[in-house]
């Protein structure tokens, strides 16, 4: 278990900390502690990575959970702004169901031995839905029309990266899905 691992593993520890911080009214500044610790854990996603390639000490284990990690905490800021109604259901189930079908696909192909990587389409679905998520959380807290705007545009964004991202990796990796008879 090497660092890039650990962090990794503390980014999947800190989903539930988000989940109660967003959730719970009646801590004093619950929401505003909800956006510090997804800030932080998304910032685990791009140290993570670089610990691992600067060091060369790239895993399977990382390259399978890494990515599950962000759709967890991904997944559980799209549900807290869907209940407190800062996005649209729709647009969480789109980037919930992507999710879902990739690591579906990911899980077939690790049961043939292969390990899929995450793509650079990938990689920059994340990066969109993650800076979309911080402006919804930010907007909760601090309300402002600009704000309010750029976070919608930037989940519009997120949702149309996030089927592009899909489609590649369904694409890319065709013949990791087959029909025995």
């Amino acid at each position: 278990m090497n660092l890039a691992n650990k962090l990794t593993m503390l980014r999947i520890f800190l989903v539930p900390m988000f989940l109660l911080f967003i959730a719970a009214k009646d801590i004093p500044y619950g929401r505003e502690l909800a956006t510090i610790i997804f800030i932080v854990a998304s910032l685990t996603d791009k140290l993570d990575g670089y610990i691992a390639r600067s060091r060369n000490q790239i895993t399977n284990f990382g390259k399978f959970m890494d990515p599950l990690a962000d759709k967890l905490l991904v997944t559980a800021a799209l549900v807290s702004l869907v209940e407190l109604q800062l996005v649209h259901a729709w647009v969480a189930m789109i980037i919930i169901a992507r999710e879902f079908a990739v690591t579906g696909l990911r899980t077939i192909a690790a049961s043939d031995g292969k390990v899929i990587a995450a793509s650079k389409w990938g990689k920059l679905k994340t990066v969109i839905q993650i800076v979309a998520i911080i402006a919804a959380l930010i907007n909760l807290s601090y309300v402002n029309t600009m704000l309010t705007t750029f976070a919608d545009v930037s989940m519009g964004a997120a949702v149309i990266v996030t089927i592009i991202s899909g489609v590649d990796y369904f694409v890319k990796n065709k013949g990791t899905i087959r029909v025995d008879k």
